[in-house]
């Protein structure tokens, strides 16, 4: 096989990636859309061109040695937003985890870098295609060398050989930088000659062949005006020539025989796009996880009757159910380990007395690896389970909430454990998920206790020593009980209400398809891309913002700036945002109403963001879309369990901007939240300096962004594209935030300094966050952590109240004696349903309770609504 090298502009393509893609970004905060258009390309790059070589080329900094021949170059770009700048650190990690090489220079451009490989292998002749988006590299085009050019989108390229670039621009490959020496380059800030455009650069050299040719027969070119700007402008001209032309002669010390492509890193590769949740990624990259390592067999006994040596305390038990979603799983055995051995208690032990009283005795002290899973496994079998005293899952959470996984064996590789075996090992996955044979189960249950038992000393102490064994021990164990009998009990659906609700929606689209196709003068499937790209495009002559590799890109990114252009945009969003919830909502939340209980039981992950925030799975209820009515009134099918019961809904009021005052203690903040102002209305009377009674809507609005985005560490680049205007108003904006609440910038430097000093920044209840990269040289790491560290604290703060509110309520119901049981968390509100004779007396606990969860120097605020269903409670 024959040398075939690729070299990709890295920041071209990923700056390409970032503008082509909505702004998107993990549960963790972390943004990933330039990061996914860039895989896409190095995915298709790598299946399609199948390079034998390959390197990605980075800039190194903001200076180069163009610089020292005109210091205005790329003057006049604007900064780089952080939300891109953050993710080029996340694109080397992708590239490490692909052996994907890549270079940056000190005082050169990848440019340069490109083209020296670029030349190198030219003349060794060797293939080469480089991909970027920049069309200064159209120069480097020989016989073995072709240039992609992205078009708009990320995937989708123009590909020149000399042949290509003579036919549509009429040029020889050099002459690129002579028409650059002639029109300038406004992305580079290379001022060429004023007046000159493409079309008259093209005409020049298509008389004259090159810049020099043209002043050398300056007076055959036509125009008096002309020659003059020419003549003017001719040592401009010259140097612009010179800015343009890529160097191909760098001292480089890595030569193309060094690029030759490895295999990727699989488990890595794998690794990370879980972590940035690509999963629609990671069919396309394949590997399986290595196979571990054979273990020593361990001494376990099954049981064959519940006997004393099981009742010594502690015990380490784990419960094992192998479906992900253990609500419909039977449980597949039980391990238990304590000072007299390792055990594994068979169905008929587990159903027996004498494992149910153990099991439900508080007295009897318990060590459990995911305490919610086995509340909730044990519980839908009808067997309580207490006493529970440590949960590694948990602890490890605590302890290291960044890394990837909180399973078993990964937790005792980290704290040098027990060895044991992955979950998949043992069990496969997917359609190959099955049980294993008795024996195999039976050693890895027991194996699973022993760990567990053997870990807790080492992580117990290593909580001590961070403070943490008070958030684990009064915070996250109590919790997650409660939020096993919540899963276990789950939330009554009205089915019917449901279907009426998908018929009527069914109907809605049938309306809104007629309307679309008035609009367009004909039918068509509105859900074909394809057709309703030549419709759009085509038919009613609207604006190509993007193509696609199939024909016109109709993403909604692409319509929504189209909007304006046609009544027909409108009507397409609102029919797909009306067939998402028909489809997702609607039908999905039929799917997964139980079949034994006529209910939804949602999943908490408790031990999953960084943050502390409670997430939902299977299905996500915290993320119902309520912004559309029609969204809104999918909750009318959530009702109570029972007739004669309400649903009470109780939010906190603005607790993360309410914790922002606590931490910050900015007067101004604080005395707003103390005598109960609109503080939307306040900080839109300090940016836009006008009076209380001049506040319109419009400015609450753009204050009630600024206040939330100030809190999540906002960019002027994530404000204006929040709001729909320019970066410079957006920093005006902030600047003005910052000098009316100047204790909360304060707060915001100083909480900076404290994780550099510490490398990990805390809450109010010391849960850790870890920023590895506070301290780092690269700038865009450190400005992500340095935004990590700002937010994290309030965010991760606010998670612990709302935890704590529901660690006290469910205290307060049993001693009040009220029927209530809690359903819901949904970020900072928790829904309840009650008999309606205690609506009153339970509105009044729940805003009581709530309000006095913690201490803070302003008020908690608790709003408490009521309804026949969680529609009418809110």
């Amino acid at each position: 096989m024959s040398e075939k090298l690729v070299l990709i502009d890295g920041n071209s393509i990923a700056y390409r990636a970032f503008f082509a893609l909505p702004l998107l970004n993990n549960d963790k905060g972390v943004y990933t859309n330039a990061v996914y258009g860039f895989t896409t390309m190095l995915l298709k790059v790598l299946e399609e061109e199948q390079p034998t070589h390959m390197l990605v080329a980075f800039d190194a900094g903001k200076t180069t040695f163009r610089h020292e021949t005109y210091k205005e170059y790329k003057g006049t770009r604007e900064k780089t937003p952080p939300e891109l700048s953050e993710q080029l650190p996340v694109i080397r990690d992708l590239l490490k985890a692909f052996r994907i090489p890549y270079e940056e220079k000190e005082n050169v451009e990848a440019d340069d870098i490109i083209g020296t490989l670029a030349a190198r292998a030219s003349q060794d002749g060797w293939k080469t295609k480089v991909f970027t988006g920049d069309r200064d590299l159209l120069q480097l085009i020989d016989s073995n060398t072709e240039v992609a050019l992205t078009k708009k989108g990320i995937t989708n390229v123009d590909v020149y050989t000399p042949e290509a670039l003579h036919e549509k621009y009429g040029l020889r490959p050099l002459q690129i930088i002579d028409m650059k020496g002639l029109m300038g380059d406004s992305s580079d800030n290379i001022p060429g000659v004023p007046g000159v455009g493409e079309k008259t650069a093209l005409k020049l050299l298509a008389a004259h062949d090159s810049l020099e040719g043209v002043y050398e027969h300056l007076e055959e070119v036509n125009g008096k005006k002309m020659k003059e700007k020419l003549a003017d402008n001719e040592e401009q001209a010259r140097m612009s020539k010179a800015l343009a032309t890529i160097h191909t002669d760098i001292d480089l010390v890595t030569t193309p025989e060094q690029l030759k492509r490895q295999e990727p890193d699989q488990e890595a590769v794998r690794t990370l796009f879980q972590e940035l949740e690509f999963q629609s990624l990671l069919a396309r990259v394949g590997g399986e996880p290595a196979e571990a390592e054979a273990m020593e067999e361990l001494d376990v006994t099954v049981v064959s009757s519940w006997s004393e040596a099981l009742e010594a305390s502690p015990a380490a038990i784990v419960i094992e159910s192998l479906e992900e979603n253990y609500h419909h799983a039977a449980i597949v055995g039980i391990g238990l380990a304590n000072e007299n051995g390792i055990f594994v208690l068979p169905e008929s032990v587990r159903r027996g007395e004498g494992f149910q009283d153990w099991a439900a005795d508080e007295n009897k002290e318990k060590f459990v690896f995911d305490a919610k899973r086995a509340v909730v496994s044990l519980a839908w079998e009808g067997i309580d389970l207490n006493g529970v005293r440590f949960d590694v899952q948990m602890a490890s959470y605590l302890l290291d909430p960044g890394v990837s996984s909180h399973e078993l064996a990964d937790i005792a590789a980290r704290k040098n454990g027990m060895q044991v075996h992955g979950e998949e090992h043992v069990y496969g996955k997917g359609k190959k998920m099955a049980v294993p044979e008795e024996a195999v189960l039976n050693q890895h249950l027991g194996r699973k206790a022993a760990a567990v038992l053997e870990l807790v000393p080492e992580v117990r102490k290593e909580l001590e020593d961070h403070q943490q064994l008070e958030l684990l021990e009064e915070l996250e164990m109590p919790l997650s009980v409660i939020l096993g009998r919540m899963e276990t009990h789950g939330v009554a659906v009205d089915e019917s209400e449901l279907r009426t609700l998908g018929e009527s929606l069914t109907s809605r689209l049938d309306e809104m398809e007629k309307r679309i196709h008035e609009l367009a003068g004909m039918s068509f499937n509105i859900n074909s891309p394809k057709q309703l790209g030549e419709v759009l495009f085509e038919n009613l002559g609207l604006p190509v913002m993007k193509k696609t590799k199939t024909g016109y890109s109709t993403s909604a990114d692409v319509l929504e700036k189209l909007q304006t252009e046609h009544d027909i945009i409108p009507e397409i969003l609102h029919y797909r945002q009306l067939g998402k919830l028909n489809s997702t909502y609607i039908e999905g939340l039929l799917k997964a109403v139980h079949p034994r209980t006529g209910r939804i039981h949602t999943r908490f992950n408790q031990a999953l963001t960084q943050t502390g925030r409670l997430s939902s799975t299977e299905p996500n209820l915290q993320n119902i879309p309520i912004r559309l009515e029609e969204g809104r009134k999918i909750r009318r099918a959530f009702i109570p369990s029972e007739p004669g019961r309400k649903i009470l809904a109780a939010d906190y009021s603005q607790i993360e901007l309410r914790v922002l005052a606590h931490i910050s203690q900015d007067n101004s903040l604080l005395e707003a939240f103390q005598q109960n102002l609109d503080i939307h209305t306040k900080t839109a009377m300090d940016v836009f300096e006008v009076d209380r009674d001049e506040v319109d809507g419009g400015m609450r609005r753009t204050a009630k962004a600024v206040n939330f985005g100030i809190v999540y560490g906002i960019s002027d680049y994530g404000l204006s594209q929040n709001l729909g205007i320019t970066r410079k108003e957006a920093k005006t904006f902030i600047e003005k935030y910052f000098a009316s609440y100047p204790g909360v910038q304060e707060y915001m430097d100083s909480i900076v300094e404290e994780a550099r000093e510490h490398g990990y920044v805390t809450t109010m209840r010391q849960r850790r966050r870890y920023l590895p990269d506070i301290t780092s040289r690269n700038f865009n790491q450190r400005s992500f952590a340095e935004r990590t560290a700002m937010n994290t604290p309030i965010q991760g703060s606010a998670a612990d109240i709302i935890k704590q509110a529901m660690v006290d309520m469910e205290q307060a119901l049993q001693e009040s004696g009220l029927h209530a049981v809690m359903l819901l968390q949904v970020h900072d509100e928790l829904i309840f349903e009650v008999p309606e004779e205690e609506e009153e007396a339970l509105a009044d606990l729940v805003k009581n309770v709530m309000e006095q969860t913690v201490a803070l120097d302003v008020p908690l605020q608790v709003d408490v609504e009521s309804g026949s269903t969680w529609y009418d409670a809110k």
